[in-house]
C-alpha cells in the first residue's frame, strides 16, 4: 500500500496523530523536499520522531523513477513531503499512477500555506482570487503573469496569495523584498498604467506555523525594504477592505491607520 503523508508547515510538531501513526508502521519511509521542507526542524528530528530511517529523493527519483511505487505493490510504502502533499500536482499523478497499477493507497493531509497564510492574514477566505507564483527570473524568463493574476483579482475586488519561487535543491528561497521587486519590475516596463504600484497596500508574511511568524502591511513602497528574517516567504496582495479586515491590518500586522478612512 502506498501512503501520501503531508507534514505541515514548519517543524516535525505540524505533523497529525494519523501521520505519525502512519509512519510508525509502514515499512519504508522516502521525503522529497524540493517542493516545500519543514525550516524549523532538521532531518534527524523527524527521523526521532517516527523512530524510521528516512530516505531523502532527489527530484529525478521523485519524478520520473517512482521506485516508492513499483515497492508498493509488496510493500507498505510512504512518501513524506512539507505541507499538504496535493497541493504539488506532481503528487496527484502518484495516485493516478497507484490505480493504473492496481496499488491501494491512502492520502493524510497536512497544513498548507493555501490555508494558513490566508488565515494569518485576517483577510475573508471567501474573498481570495486566483493564486499565483513569482518565479526566480532566469535569461529570457520574467513573465507578467504574476502581475497580471493580481490586476484580474483586484477588478473582481478579490485577494490575491502570492507565492515565492522555491529551489530547495540549490537552497534557494525567494523573500517578500524579491517579490516585490519583481512585481514593479513589471509594472516599470508596461506600456499602459498597471494597477499595482509602489502606493499600493501589501501584506508580507514569513514562516507561517512557527512562534516567530512574521505579518506585516503596509505600501509596496514600506515594505520593499522591510527585514522579514528566514524563510518561507509569500505575499498577499489585498483589494476592497471591509471595516473588519482593516482593522486587523492596522492593530496585528501593523498597518497606517489611514486606511480605515477607505472602508
Amino acid at each position: 500500500m502506498f501512503y501520501l503523508v503531508g507534514l505541515g508547515l514548519f517543524d516535525h510538531k505540524d505533523i497529525s496523530l494519523k501521520g505519525l501513526e502512519c509512519l510508525k508502521n509502514v515499512d519504508k519511509i522516502y521525503a522529497e523536499f524540493f517542493t516545500s521542507r519543514l525550516f524549523g526542524s532538521n532531518f534527524e528530528a523527524i527521523e526521532e520522531l517516527v523512530g524510521s530511517k528516512i530516505e531523502v529523493l532527489v527530484r529525478n527519483e521523485v519524478e520520473e523513477e517512482h521506485k516508492f511505487i513499483d515497492e508498493a505493490k509488496e510493500l507498505n510504502v510512504a512518501l513524506v513531503t512539507g505541507g499538504d502533499p496535493l497541493i504539488a500536482t506532481t503528487h496527484s499523478d502518484f495516485l493516478v499512477q497507484c490505480s493504473k497499477k492496481g496499488i491501494e493507497y491512502e492520502v493524510i493531509h497536512g497544513s498548507s500555506i493555501l490555508s494558513s497564510a490566508p488565515a494569518i492574514s485576517g483577510l475573508q477566505g471567501y474573498k481570495f482570487g486566483k493564486v499565483t507564483t513569482i518565479p526566480f527570473p532566469d535569461y529570457n524568463f520574467y513573465p507578467k503573469s504574476p502581475y497580471e493574476a493580481i490586476e484580474e483579482n483586484l477588478r473582481m475586488d478579490l485577494h490575491t496569495l502570492v507565492l515565492l519561487d522555491i529551489q530547495a535543491h540549490k537552497d534557494r528561497y525567494m523573500t517578500v523584498n524579491r517579490g516585490l521587486e519583481y512585481l514593479m519590475n513589471i509594472n516599470e516596463n508596461l506600456e499602459r498604467e498597471g494597477l499595482i504600484n509602489e502606493d499600493t497596500l501589501a501584506m508580507g508574511i514569513a514562516r507561517v506555523g512557527s512562534q516567530d511568524v512574521c505579518v506585516k502591511a503596509g505600501k509596496i513602497s514600506e515594505l520593499i525594504d522591510y527585514d522579514f528574517g528566514g524563510p518561507l516567504h509569500c505575499i498577499i496582495i489585498p483589494s476592497k477592505l471591509h471595516i473588519v479586515e482593516a482593522e486587523y491590518l492596522v492593530e496585528i500586522a501593523g498597518a497606517d491607520s489611514k486606511i480605515l478612512e477607505d472602508v
